[in-house]
């Protein structure tokens, strides 16, 4: 892979924040929408791009968890902005968004990674040591923040008292903080493949500090004006939604499948080069990090703030999340995929999507 980083990946973040400012200065034009959903695409991109570069300059496990920490920070960021802002339907914004992020990555995007990867070189391989514990603690932070909110009876079904929302915030930090020991301190070799043959990156001379300084600066100006142009695009989607009377949770996936791309593509990427391991690294870390991080920020600042926050899943809903935790718990539990496990999850990931739209 060449460090020297590319005219076009510095334009695009350069090219999607100028079309932010420009639309907040004139509006919502019919020309500009359609000018924001092309940078969008390029702004994707190019963060893929700063991560990958940053990434070999720090190495694994740490490059994944550069892209899956400035994600995670930003849609943060994202969710609060829209809790502040009110109106119909905020109360479970964050909650659906959660939601269909655990949903996408676990049943998306290792769908697509082990589908492309199974197709391209019929059989790959991952360290299950590191992927088995944290698909555990996705299961528990999973259960805790969108399960348990719906059968506890101390409030209203769906929601924690404040002791209790407290309690999940800090149990979801504190397991998300011991993964990241884990990942990069004490077992830092679970999550690096068993050998490299298949990677011949990291054989290349690594980028200097200052082109991953550089990187740096623009994968956050990237990330940011991705988050910032979905939450542009997120008024004509509401329209839209209305307008085919779908559910007002799609508009949570939608933000969701916005934000999540750039990991998605890099993911993806990841797989198809025979780097199944930087994939699930990203997937799981990614999972962990939403809710790990997301879920205490939103709780914090709405019990600070005294805003209303529902949590609790429906019924439906906790039986995809079940479903999809169970089929990754069995899918993944041997460290070897091929396109069948990619296939199983692809279906999976299908189902959520259409039953989001037709409940």
């Amino acid at each position: 892979m060449a460090h020297l980083l590319n005219s076009w990946t510095i334009l695009a973040p350069i090219a999607a924040a100028a079309m932010l400012v420009l639309t907040a200065a004139l509006g919502e034009q019919p020309w500009l929408l359609v000018g924001c959903g092309a940078v969008l695409i390029a702004a994707v991109l190019a963060a893929v791009h700063h991560a990958e570069v940053i990434a070999h300059r720090v190495g694994e496990p740490f490059g994944t968890l550069v892209l899956a920490l400035a994600v995670t920070v930003i849609e943060a960021a994202l969710l609060l902005s829209l809790l502040v802002a009110g109106g119909a339907g905020m109360e479970t914004l964050p909650r659906d968004t959660v939601y269909a992020t655990v949903m996408i990555i676990t049943t998306g995007v290792v769908g697509l990674c082990t589908l492309i990867g199974g197709l391209a070189h019929r059989e790959q391989s991952f360290r299950v040591e590191g992927a088995g514990g944290g698909l555990a603690a996705l299961i528990v932070l999973a259960v805790v923040t969108l399960v348990l909110p719906y059968v506890t009876i101390t409030t209203t079904v769906g929601t924690y008292s404040r002791a209790q929302s407290l309690f999940a915030a800090f149990v979801s930090a504190a397991l998300w903080g011991i993964f990241v020991f884990v990942q990069t301190v004490r077992h830092r070799d679970y999550f690096l493949p068993h050998d490299d043959h298949a990677h011949p990156d990291e054989h290349a001379a690594p980028p200097s500090r200052r082109q991953a300084t550089l990187s740096f600066v623009l994968l956050l100006v990237s990330l940011v004006a991705v988050v910032g142009l979905a939450k542009v695009l997120s008024h004509p989607l509401e329209e839209f939604v209305k307008a085919f009377d779908l559910p007002r949770s799609v508009v949570g996936i939608a933000v969701a499948l916005v934000v999540l791309l750039p990991e998605t593509w890099a993911a993806v990427r990841a797989a198809h080069a025979n780097r199944l391991q930087s994939s699930m690294n990203l997937a799981i870390g990614s999972a962990l990090a939403t809710i790990g991080l997301t879920v205490p920020v939103v709780v914090i600042f709405a019990t600070a703030y005294g805003l209303p926050l529902v949590l609790g899943l429906d019924p439906k809903d906790i039986v995809l999340l079940a479903t999809a935790l169970l089929v990754s718990a069995v899918t993944l539990g041997t460290g070897r995929t091929s396109m069948m496990q990619g296939a199983v999850h692809v279906v999976l990931f299908a189902t959520f999507l259409f039953l989001a739209c037709v409940p």
